[in-house]
Order: C-alpha cells, then structure tokens, then sequence
C-alpha cells in the first residue's frame, strides 16, 4: 500500500515564497531526487498542477524523463476546463475516497507538494502519512506559510536530517486537526 506524502520547501522563518534556487549545491539535492524516485505517483491540486506542468514540460534529462513520466493525479474543486497534460488525470468524486483508492493501488509513495488547501484537506481527512519540510537556511518573509490560516495541524516528529549547507529536512506524522 502506497503512502501519501507532503513534501514543501521553505526558509528559515517558514516563507513559501517564490522559486529561489531551493535545490542548488548540496547532498540535499540527492535526497530530494531520491524522494522523486521513491514516488509511483504525484497527488497535486490544481494550482500546483498549473504552476509545476510548464515547467517540467519543458525541462528534459534523465531527471526530468523520471518526474515527466511519474503519472499525475490532479484534484479540483472547479475545473479549469483546460485539458489536463503532463501524463495527468482528473481526480473524480469524492476526494477521500479517490486517495484511498489510489493509496491501494501504489505501492511506492503518493507525493504532493506544497502546504496549502488541498494538502490541508489530506491531512484533515486522515489521508496524509507524512510530511516533510525542508526548512533552508534563508529568511525569505513571505506571507505563505504551512497551512497558513487553514488551522493547526499537530504532527509527531518522525525523522530530521542535517545537510551540510544547512538544509534540514524535518519528517512528522500528522497526529491531529484542530
């Protein structure tokens, strides 16, 4: 059975801000790939989806073939009535009951990143097994944050890696909504 993971990317003072180069220079950068290599699948929200489909589309490499040829599974409240692309499928019905079907039917990992509602939603509906964030050594002072006005989220810390540039990738179980 396959496992949902959250996987986000912030500064120090918990900023999901824009694209600042977040894998560039270290061995974080091969944990990060190994995360992707250990995904049978991407469980994305739609903005996601949009924001990360034309870039990777028009990435290639080895790298890329990998991220490229995972199959996408996109979750939307309202469609945008664009078709979908980038190997990616509409999730259909009920939320919770399309991620336990998927979770059923993967055997690797489940990977969705980013903390907004829809990872929200994952976590509240129980369906979340981990999440992870890599917290770099940078004070961005975006308003994004995890989760941010959505509610409180309490996890169990499950694992934490110290990288030499100073990345940290913290690993928690979500234990409760509230």
């Amino acid at each position: 059975m396959g496992k949902v993971v959250i996987t986000v990317q912030m500064s120090a003072d918990a900023s999901i801000g824009p694209d600042i180069g977040w894998f560039e220079g270290g061995e974080h950068e091969y944990a990060g790939e190994q995360e992707i290599r250990l995904a049978d699948a991407f469980l994305l929200g739609r903005r996601t989806y949009e924001a990360l489909a034309p870039i990777w589309l028009a990435t290639s490499g080895t790298f890329a073939e990998k991220v490229n040829g995972i199959p996408k599974y996109v979750a939307s409240r309202s469609a945008s009535g664009e078709p979908l692309r980038w190997n990616a499928t509409a999730l259909e019905g009920d939320l919770a009951e399309e991620v336990r079907r998927l979770k059923g039917e993967q055997e690797g990992d489940l990977l969705t990143y980013g903390c907004g509602e829809f990872a929200f939603e994952l976590v509240r509906s129980g369906l979340a097994d981990e999440i992870r964030f890599w917290v770099h050594p940078i004070v961005w002072s975006e308003s994004r944050r995890p989760f941010h006005g959505l509610g409180h989220v309490r996890m169990s810390l499950k694992d934490s890696t110290v990288f030499r540039n100073g990345v940290v990738r913290q690993t928690y179980e979500p234990v409760s909504v509230e």
